[in-house]
């Protein structure tokens, strides 16, 4: 959609990767443009946006540095200047590869980017996953969430990988009156192994619900087949789900890949 220095807009380009636009910023996140990526079958649905059909990008976050959410052949296609928001420890990766606004950070820590409709701020908030690159590199960066808060004080919540924790309740304490969350609904089964740290649809409604949060746009499913379950189980039920809780069904916003949605003005 078009995007002024009020819209708050965003976009599905499969997986964990949506176009933001927020403030008058186009904000990347976890962008995977790529087919194929180490380890992975090949994506089984195609990007939502070519790339060529992307506004210029204005920053990109990213949650955590597993091959599926940190894409270097995708990121290479960027300007060198782009400011990229990492999690602790990730810095000198982006570095080694001529990124030269680099900024990592630890939970609860945040950064504000001048926008033609005023500071954007991105706080970096806690999730349970992991990390792991090469052999020796178990965990040693951070992982997380990022919350953006737009001009106006509207707020979107994107989770990247997690699984489901107490780590909700008190995102939406710290900061109350998120609009928007995008959660993860798939990559679940079995689940005595994914548990810790992915969430299944039932548990990404009650997040939703732990972060106060209006409504509800699922991700992470039906990209690239992760795990077990087939892979039109997670929109199933998530749709369930939400219909249990009662809450209007315009406030789950189970896009397509490739589709967009523009965010009321409060």
């Amino acid at each position: 959609p078009a995007a002024g220095p009020t819209t708050l807009a965003l976009t599905w380009a499969g997986h964990a990767s949506w176009i933001i636009r927020v403030g008058g910023l186009t904000v990347l996140t976890d962008p995977v443009w790529s087919r194929k990526i180490l380890g992975t079958p090949a994506r089984v649905t195609p990007v939502g946006v070519r790339w060529e059909d992307l506004p210029p990008v204005d920053a990109v976050v990213i949650s955590h540095n597993h091959y599926d959410h940190l894409d270097a052949p995708t990121l290479k296609r960027l300007p060198r200047h782009t400011p990229l928001l990492l999690p602790a420890g990730l810095a000198p990766w982006a570095r080694r590869r001529g990124f030269t606004q680099v900024t990592d950070l630890d939970w609860w820590e945040a950064v504000e980017l001048p926008a033609p409709g005023g500071p954007v701020r991105f706080d970096f908030v806690p999730a349970h996953h992991w990390s792991k690159r090469t052999l020796t590199d178990t965990c040693r960066s951070l992982w997380g969430g990022w919350l953006l808060t737009a001009p106006d004080g509207r707020r979107i919540h994107f989770a990247g990988d997690t699984g489901y924790g107490h780590w909700f309740e008190e995102i939406g304490r710290r900061h109350p009156g998120i609009d928007l969350a995008l959660l993860p609904i798939g990559a679940y089964d079995p689940r005595w192994m994914l548990r810790p740290v992915h969430t299944d649809p039932e548990e990404a409604v009650k997040a939703c619900q732990d972060l106060g949060a209006r409504a509800l746009a699922p991700m992470h499913w039906s990209t690239f087949l992760l795990s077990g379950e087939p892979p039109l189980e997670p929109l199933h039920r998530v749709r369930a789900a939400w219909t249990a809780t009662g809450r209007p069904r315009e406030d789950l916003w189970d896009l397509p890949v490739g589709a967009s949605r523009v965010l009321a003005e409060r």
